[in-house]
């Protein structure tokens, strides 16, 4: 980490503002994990090319799990009489070309590659009469 958000109060002030605090934590949060991002039982990580996922979905089998992408959202549950419930969804910033993506689940941790789908130029030409 190249520096630490530091929030200096004035001198006479004797107990923090809760506002101040908050902001620190919002700040050294920000900055703890620039390169992935991590929730509890989650992991993700992308490069120029792909996002992958890995969620941790112990006691579920294949047939246990239903994963769906539309356009940038890629939404993850569990069907009906699983032993256990999840239900998931990420927004991605890029859209997803499911048709290049691949799921596997291993030891109960589920990992999805997700490839980016490559912007189409929209543009046309008019010829001159």
């Amino acid at each position: 980490m190249i520096f630490t958000p530091v929030i200096r109060r004035a001198a006479y002030a004797q107990a923090p503002r809760s506002a101040d605090l908050a902001l620190q934590r919002f700040l050294m949060g920000a900055l703890a994990e620039p390169v992935a991002a991590r929730s509890a039982g989650c992991n993700v990580t992308q490069d120029e090319k792909t996002t992958t996922l890995q969620l941790d979905v112990p006691g579920l089998t294949r047939e246990q799990l239903s994963i769906s992408i539309e356009g940038n959202v890629v939404r993850i549950s569990s069907v009906e009489g699983a032993p256990r419930q999840v239900q998931r969804a990420w927004e991605l910033a890029a859209d997803i070309d499911a048709a290049n993506s691949s799921a596997q689940l291993e030891n109960g941790v589920l990992t999805l590659t997700l490839a980016k789908l490559e912007p189409v130029s929209k543009a046309t030409t008019l010829a001159i009469h």
